[in-house]
């Protein structure tokens, strides 16, 4: 495959702000002059500990160490070859990109190819939508209040009758039956392949960024003997389980408000959307599970008011699912909420029916989760008889065990008091047995999956000697491992400058100062490696600097690109690393000076030797004084 021109990927890598691809994912706050930081997408989390500066184009995360620039985001995120992210970035920005050898751009990449197929089949779809066998369609859309102009706006289609429309479309345009399998457009079947996607509306599903990555179809003819709704299923880009619709739509408003609505289906998001809550989003022929949490979380991000709205139908199946988005949300650090309809209407039909206006007012006038799912609980049981209400308790008392905060807890037991019409020191006590029967629970899983037993490794592997196998804790040097002193506080503060201003320093300057060895072997590593940067006016020297440290000290390199530098405007932050960096040179002189002191004590004074001494010493205290004069 022909590589990509290294000027061009620098140059795109130059013109994409990280911040932007970032923060379709992650909803960043400002942490200091030229940061930003949020929730880590590699671990969980309930304190933002992922920082990024677009000024050197840098992540860092100080919780789980991963880190990186703009490329190597993208590759950890959606699974991409460098190649291809490098592609998707020239496609966002419109920058063409060339190969070397002369080469064609690599157009048969498997992911890009996928994404591509998607993307096809979308615009086929939509243009079907005005076809004249697509006026089920039409009328299935105007029936729940949806005009062309809504269509357009989710990209809403038609998947016509026959069993090779799609199919026949994409081949025109150069794709493959494999690549179309891969991609879930196509079915196999005994006699060949066809259009998995037949005489359906069909919603495209598109991930953060706006790449379509699969669909959603709706059953209208009666012959049809397919399920209702029928999604493209698992493909190399297609996650059920992180999948959200209209997540694309909804991430600015989300990110904005800090609240997600949770909705069950497509024409739920459709109608809220229109209705004004632009921050609705729906799973995709899935239950809302942990990693849909994980992804919305990011997003909502960390302010003490952020909120998940579920809507749940008052039935069976919506109580199971309440309980089971309570599983989720009681884990996550989220405020969340249940809103249902009047009359058990979901979005569509009560915007249908009674306006815009009950759509928004269904959402505001919510109820805590953790009331709703309480009610589930002590719903069927006989709260006229002391029968029904212990029972009733029993049931519902391992909820309110849950809530770790003693406060909120203390209130929900003022809650399922007065629900069940009971004196608050039994629920009281009730709670806490089933805090005690889980605890023990809990202890006990632990004890079952605890370390090994003698002889064998906590990876699995047997030792030779009986012994516990275990490899050595991997070596990270950090910026909380150094050295509490005055010393390696100046060396700490000079580097994080130079690396995150060091561009906009004069070149002489930082050279005298990072030709100083440093006291602290680490920092010298770091230091050592800034030194080689041929160019630090280059975009992008600074990630390239760190990722040369050697080893094990490269993790306190990207730390110190990525911290928080101790200022308030650039401008501040500039003058504070010049200075730093003088205080490094000033240092090194106060230490020729005290080796020069202690060798004039040993020679005479009218020797050549004693002159020469004396004189040095002139000339240091001289460039001493005309370096202070500059801080």
């Amino acid at each position: 495959m022909a590589r990509i021109a290294q000027a061009d990927v620098d140059e795109v890598k130059a013109r994409t702000n990280i911040a932007d691809i970032v923060g379709e994912r992650v909803a960043l706050k400002s942490a200091g002059v030229g940061s930003l930081k949020g929730l880590c997408p590699f671990h969980d989390e309930r304190s933002p500990s992922f920082h990024v500066r677009p000024q050197v184009g840098y992540y860092h995360c100080f919780g789980c160490g991963e880190s990186g620039d703009v490329y190597s985001f993208l590759r950890a995120m959606d699974h991409l070859s460098f190649t291809e992210s490098v592609e998707r970035l020239a496609a966002r920005i419109g920058y063409t990109l060339h190969y070397e050898d002369g080469g064609a751009a690599p157009e048969t990449s498997g992911r890009t190819r996928l994404y591509q197929a998607n993307t096809a089949a979308a615009e086929w779809f939509r243009g079907q939508l005005a076809s004249p066998e697509a006026e089920t369609a039409r009328r299935f859309l105007g029936e729940r209040g949806f005009d062309a102009g809504a269509a357009a706006h989710f990209g809403v289609g038609y998947a016509p009758k026959g069993w090779n429309g799609v199919r026949d479309a994409l081949k025109s345009q150069g794709f493959t039956d494999e690549e179309m399998l891969a991609a879930g457009l196509l079915s196999q079947g005994q006699r060949g392949v066809y259009d998995r996607f037949r005489g359906r509306v069909v919603w495209p599903i598109r991930d953060v960024t706006g790449q379509t990555i699969g669909f959603g179809a709706r059953r209208l003819y009666d012959d049809d003997k397919g399920p209702k709704y029928l999604n493209t299923p698992e493909t190399p880009i297609y996650k059920k389980a992180q999948v959200l619709y209209g997540l694309d739509l909804a991430k600015k408003d989300i990110s904005r408000s800090h609240r997600v609505v949770v909705v069950e289906g497509y024409t739920d998001v459709m109608a809220c959307h229109l209705a004004g809550v632009t921050s609705a989003i729906a799973t995709c022929g899935t239950a809302f599970g942990a990693d849909h949490m994980r992804v919305v979380g990011r997003i909502v991000g960390t302010d003490v008011s952020g909120e998940v709205v579920f809507t749940f139908d008052p039935d069976a199946a919506g109580q199971k699912a309440a309980v089971r988005a309570f599983a989720e949300a009681r884990t996550s650090g989220l405020q969340s909420y249940v809103a249902v309809g009047p009359e058990g209407l979901d979005p569509c039909d009560l915007r249908l029916n009674r306006g815009d206006g009950a759509v928004r007012s269904m959402i505001e006038t919510k109820s805590p989760l953790f009331e709703f799912v309480i009610d589930q609980r002590i719903a069927g049981h006989d709260l006229a008889s002391v029968e029904g209400r212990v029972a009733a308790l029993t049931a519902a008392a391992p909820i309110v065990a849950e809530i770790k905060d003693t406060g909120i807890r203390g209130r929900y037991e003022h809650v399922l008091a007065r629900r069940l019409g009971e004196d608050l020191r039994e629920v009281h006590r009730e709670v806490q047995r089933a805090a005690a029967r889980a605890s023990r629970t809990d202890a006990g899983a632990a004890a079952g999956g605890a370390a090994p037993g003698a002889g064998t490794s906590a990876h699995g592997a047997t030792s030779a000697d009986g012994g516990s196998g275990e490899a050595a804790p991997e070596i990270r040097a950090t910026i909380a491992a150094l050295p509490r002193t005055a010393d390696a506080a100046l060396e700490r503060d000079a580097l994080m400058g130079v690396l995150q201003y060091g561009h906009l320093i004069d070149a002489a300057d930082l050279d005298a100062a990072l030709a100083l060895p440093m006291q602290v072997p680490s920092l010298d590593a770091v230091r050592q490696s800034i030194q080689g940067q041929p160019d630090r006016t280059r975009i992008g020297w600074a990630s390239t600097a760190v990722e040369s440290v050697r080893e094990p000290y490269r993790s306190l390199g990207v730390e110190l690109l990525t911290a928080a530098f101790p200022a308030l405007t650039e401008e501040e932050a500039t003058a504070s690393t010049r200075a730093l960096a003088q205080r490094l040179r000033i240092r090194a002189l106060d230490r020729e000076k005290t080796e020069l002191l202690g060798a004039i004590q040993r020679l005479p004074a009218e020797s050549e030797e004693g002159r020469a001494v004396r004189v040095a010493l002139r000339d240091l205290d001289a460039r001493r004084r005309s370096l202070a004069e500059g801080l």
